[in-house]
């Protein structure tokens, strides 16, 4: 992790939800975001960049590939096979925490989400993991 500034990569399907989570973030300013709608766009983006990300944020559910079929491909990529997932979804039944913990997520947050502490939230387990 960079100590001055916390890269994100936001991975969500849902445009108004990507919107929220993104002016949410905005608000810490050691906070930089990248989004993506789409696993597939998200892959495509780590790819073909050198920009890497100190944490992943992703939708558990989405058309294509859900979020730890995702992890799967991008713990795949040269250099991030250790990034910390947390996963932003509506699903957190008993059943649910075991596969988000299996998938090596460091957290999860559940929508509906709070903005205003989204970005403390994240900041926070990153903290706990470090």
């Amino acid at each position: 992790m960079r100590p001055d500034r916390l890269h994100v990569l936001h991975v969500e399907d849902d445009p108004d939800i990507r919107l929220i989570a993104g002016l949410s973030l905005a608000l810490d300013d050691a906070i930089v975001l990248r989004s993506a709608p789409s696993g597939t766009a998200a892959l495509a983006m780590l790819r073909g960049d050198a920009w890497r990300p100190d944490l992943l944020l992703l939708d558990m559910m989405m058309p294509e590939m859900d979020g730890t079929g995702l992890v799967t491909r991008i713990r795949a990529i040269d250099g991030l096979a250790c990034v910390p997932v947390v996963f932003l979804t509506a699903r957190a039944q008993p059943g649910d925490m075991e596969l988000y913990r299996v998938a090596g997520s460091l957290g999860l947050i559940v929508k509906p989400f709070d903005p205003l502490t989204l970005a403390a939230r994240l900041r926070a387990m990153v903290t706990q993991m470090a």
